[in-house]
């Protein structure tokens, strides 16, 4: 128990810390409630429509693909440390996860999922370009 003992003091004095910040600025801080200070903030823009509304299935489709992808980066960081230790082996290794992530890209570059504006629509101008 005595190693956990300077783990569970920090977290008191975090906790605590942070409450007692958080009850000065309660107690001590400015209270002029404006609408533009009480609407939720959006990035700097303005919000707009409803919090709950649907998102298309391409939204997902690419978030998805992302945290796909960016997890499979993160796991060249090892073999990078590593690249002296593994030699040609490695090499040959790390190449194969190219040739795979290349192909998983190709096939959802192909099939569509990162387009995001509709389609008809550039169909449309390049038809009127043509005419």
């Amino acid at each position: 128990m005595d190693g956990w003992a300077g783990v569970f003091l920090m977290i008191v004095l975090g906790a605590g810390f942070g409450g007692v910040m958080i009850g000065l600025s309660l107690l001590l801080g400015p209270k002029n409630p404006t609408p533009e200070k009480l609407a939720p903030y959006e990035c700097g823009m303005p919000a707009v429509g409803d919090a709950r509304e649907r998102h298309s299935v391409k939204f997902y489709l690419v978030a998805m693909i992302f945290l796909l992808f960016d997890i499979e980066i993160a796991f060249l960081y090892p073999w990078a440390v590593a690249l002296r230790d593994l030699g040609w082996v490695g090499f040959a290794q790390l190449v194969t996860f190219f040739m795979v992530l290349s192909v998983g890209y190709v096939y959802v570059w192909r099939k569509g999922v990162l387009d995001w504006g509709p389609v008809a629509r550039v169909r449309d101008t390049v038809d009127r370009k043509a005419a």
